[in-house]
């Protein structure tokens, strides 16, 4: 939910293309908005709307407007408390509160359908969701899942995606005797749908991995209204590879946010100088690490571990949910994630970090909870993210587009960016890297669609940078 105040008048909407639609709102961005923009985006600091101006109300709150004035207080945050449950009451509870909320949102007068990759957290609800379907006679459910073409040919496995998902969604479909419906998209059609994304948005966001769910929910809106989908499991229960990795927890900035040095080298000096990226996020971190509800008594490592959980479920998840919810929401299907019901969440939060990981699993309350309900190679199936495209086609349209904004004198890009340093990038071989500079799945395609994002944004709203 955004707002603003402009000419005597209080504009609001639940997202940003309302507000900026209105001719009393100018889409102008000074230095806060850049540095969102080029060191923390595509995530987004709560309340910040990055247009000048334009603030987000945060989750949790609300608002009251009256002549008085703007009054907003907070109605839900989380907080810590003492966890006195065994393991075995502990997966107990997460069962319990999982199936009632997948069940509670399994109600619709739509058609409903659920998203499986094949992973722990969309098989889990799959599972249950077939079990209910069964349960009051529903008949069989649809699922379905998104791949990209020739990527069975050109996916490398690699740390942050250790494995393909083709054979575990036709594993667990066959499993669960669902509908499967497989989509697949070739790199033309995420190429066009980039822009697509940004005018989804109104921002530059997570580049192919937006244009790919844009294109997969408006495939999906043609079977089904409502979607279930398992975002959000792995900030609320640890599945995050930086939860595990020593260097993230010793990082003092934001886990998903290793690269802001590399990151801050490909800005002008003059920008650079204007927005102090490095200063920005610094202070954002401290920011978040100051909010944490600490439990008295806690030792170093269980205060680290639950700024971990903190961070994750207050400045990462909304990442992927305002994700998730403007690429679904743009083609009319509304996506369910029954992992954010608030009261799971706040079990889960304070569940101490060794139940939390029990069997020395990531996520290994969550796989302690759902024995009897998946098969046991699925309980096991190590962590894979969201699918993106290995095919190197896109690598290289990714490239020859960002080199075609380098070499057009009249992009709004180039006073921003130090061209030098891009095309340096852009024409090596470290291109094809797969580090992330942004949580697990954005690296070097994802750093050339990204900046051609930006650049489609600038033009598309005629943002003024001031």
């Amino acid at each position: 939910f955004f707002f603003t105040q402009a000419d005597g008048m209080f504009l609001f909407g639940s997202e940003p293309k309302a507000i900026l639609a209105h001719p009393a709102f100018k889409p102008e961005v000074g230095p806060e908005g850049l540095a969102e923009i080029f060191i923390i985006g595509p995530a987004r600091t709560p309340g910040q709307g990055v247009y000048r101006g334009l603030t987000e109300l945060r989750p949790g709150q609300c608002m009251t407007v009256d002549r008085s004035g703007v009054h907003v207080r907070t109605y839900w945050k989380l907080e810590s408390r003492t966890h006195a449950e065994s393991l075995e009451q502990t997966a107990s509870t997460v069962k319990e509160l999982l199936q009632d909320t997948v069940e509670r949102q399994l109600v619709s007068d739509v058609p409903v359908c659920t998203l499986l990759s094949g992973g722990l957290d969309s098989s889990a609800l799959t599972s249950l969701a077939v079990e209910y379907y069964d349960r009051n006679g529903q008949g069989r459910i649809d699922t379905y899942s998104v791949d990209y073409v020739d990527n069975d040919r050109h996916f490398q496995a690699h740390a942050f995606q250790p494995n393909a998902d083709a054979p575990w969604i036709k594993r667990m479909s066959s499993h669960l005797g669902t509908h499967h419906h497989n989509i697949e998209f070739d790199t033309p059609e995420l190429m066009a749908a980039l822009d697509e994304a940004v005018l989804a948005r109104d921002l530059p966001g997570m580049a192919d991995v937006d244009a790919s769910l844009y294109l997969f929910c408006r495939e999906i809106k043609k079977g089904a209204t409502v979607a279930i989908s398992g975002e959000a499991a792995d900030e609320i229960f640890g599945g995050y590879p930086w939860f595990h990795r020593e260097e993230s927890l010793q990082a003092n900035t934001f886990p998903w946010a290793l690269a802001s040095g590399m990151r801050a080298d490909l800005i002008s000096a003059d920008i650079a100088a204007w927005i102090k990226p490095l200063d920005y996020i610094e202070a954002r971190y401290a920011e978040a690490i100051a909010e944490v509800p600490y439990l008295p008594g806690e030792n170093e490592g269980q205060r680290r571990m639950r700024e971990m959980s903190y961070l994750n479920i207050t400045r990462f998840m909304p990442t992927l949910l305002d994700r998730k919810d403007r690429m679904s929401m743009a083609v009319g299907l509304e996506v369910r994630v029954p992992f954010c019901d608030h009261r799971l969440v706040d079990y889960v939060f304070n569940i101490p970090w060794e139940i939390k990981t029990t069997g020395d699993r990531e996520k290994g309350i969550l796989r302690r909870a759902l024995q009897g309900v998946l098969p046991g190679d699925v309980l096991t199936r190590k962590k894979s993210p969201y699918p993106k495209t290995h095919n190197p086609n896109y690598l290289e349209s990714v490239r020859r587009r960002l080199l075609d904004v380098l070499n057009d004198s009249s992009s709004p890009l180039l006073p921003l960016i130090n061209t030098k340093k891009v095309r340096e990038i852009a024409e090596s071989e470290s291109a094809q890297s797969n580090i992330p500079w942004f949580g697990q799945l954005m690296s070097g395609p994802q750093l050339f669609a990204y900046l051609t994002q930006v650049d489609t944004w600038l033009r598309h709203y005629n943002v003024s940078i001031r």
